[in-house]
C-alpha cells in the first residue's frame, strides 16, 4: 500500500490524474472503474488538462441509485456522462453504468458483474470512502466476497448524500453497487479522500482491523493500492506516507 499525502484535495487529484494518464499512455484500451461523489472530481478535472488520448478507454461505474435513469440529473449515469465522458472525451459506447430503471434489478446487477469479467476485469478502480467505511454502496457489514448486487443504503449514507438532493428524503433508499469481491478483483485500487471528515474513516481503513463491519478495511488485503489524501484526510494516520 502506498500513501501519497498532499496539502490540498486538488493536489491529490492532480497526482492521481498523473498516475491514470501514465496507465492510459501504456495501455490505450485500459479498463477504468469510475467513481462519483465529490472525492474524484479533482482527479477528473486534472485529467482533462492532460494529453493522453482517452477515446479508447473502457469504463464501468461503481454504482447507481435504483429508480433513477440517465435523464435524471441526480443519477450517477448523468454524473458520469457530465464529469467523465464529456469532460475527458471518452466514447459513451465504451462506458457502462448499472441501469437504475431496470425491470429486474437483481438480473441487471448480475449482468453488470458479468460484463466486467467479459471485459477482462478492471485495470484501475477509482474509489472514495464513506464516513461509515462504505466502499461504493457496500454498507457495513458487507461480505468481502460480495458481487454486484442490489443494496439498501444506510441512513448515514443517505444523509451524507443529501447535499446533492433537495433533502435527505429525496435520496433513493436502494442502489445497485459493485460488490466488495468485484472491487477486489481490480488490478489496482486508487482511493481518494480529502477533508477532516474523512480522517477517521481513512485511518480505520488503513490501520484498523480488517473486518466486514468496516468494508473499506478490505484495501489492506489488496496487493496494489494507492491512496491520494490531502493533509486533513491523512491527519490521523500513524504510518509513513510520501
Amino acid at each position: 500500500m502506498k500513501i501519497i499525502e498532499t496539502v490540498t484535495g486538488a493536489e491529490a487529484g492532480a497526482r492521481a490524474a498523473e498516475l491514470i494518464a501514465g496507465l492510459v499512455r501504456r495501455a490505450p484500451t485500459a479498463v477504468l472503474g469510475l467513481a462519483t461523489g465529490s472525492s474524484p472530481l479533482p482527479l477528473y478535472a486534472a485529467l482533462a488538462g492532460m494529453d493522453p488520448a482517452l477515446g479508447r478507454v473502457r469504463g464501468f461505474s461503481l454504482d447507481e441509485y435504483l429508480g433513477l435513469g440517465p435523464a435524471d440529473e441526480m443519477s450517477y449515469a448523468r454524473v458520469i456522462r457530465r464529469e467523465v465522458i464529456e469532460r475527458l472525451g471518452l466514447d459513451p459506447a465504451l462506458v457502462r453504468t448499472p441501469d437504475g430503471l431496470a425491470e429486474d434489478p437483481i438480473r441487471e446487477a448480475a449482468d453488470f458483474d458479468r460484463r466486467i469479467r467479459d471485459a477482462g476485469g478492471i485495470d484501475l478502480q477509482i474509489l472514495g470512502i464513506g464516513s461509515n467505511g462504505h466502499l461504493a454502496f457496500n454498507e457495513p457489514p458487507s461480505a468481502f466476497t460480495s458481487r454486484t448486487r442490489v443494496v439498501e443504503l444506510a441512513a448515514s449514507t443517505r444523509l451524507d448524500n443529501a447535499r446533492f438532493f433537495d433533502s435527505a428524503a429525496d435520496v433513493p433508499s436502494h442502489a445497485i453497487t459493485q460488490g466488495l469481491g468485484t472491487i477486489a478483483e481490480a488490478r489496482h485500487l486508487l482511493l481518494l479522500a480529502h477533508g477532516e471528515g474523512k480522517a477517521g474513516a481513512v485511518a480505520r481503513a488503513v490501520e484498523g482491523p480488517v473486518t466486514e463491519d468496516f468494508p473499506a478495511s478490505l484495501i489492506q488485503r489488496h496487493p496494489h493500492v494507492t491512496l491520494f489524501l490531502d493533509s486533513a484526510a491523512a491527519s490521523r494516520l500513524q504510518r509513513a506516507r510520501v
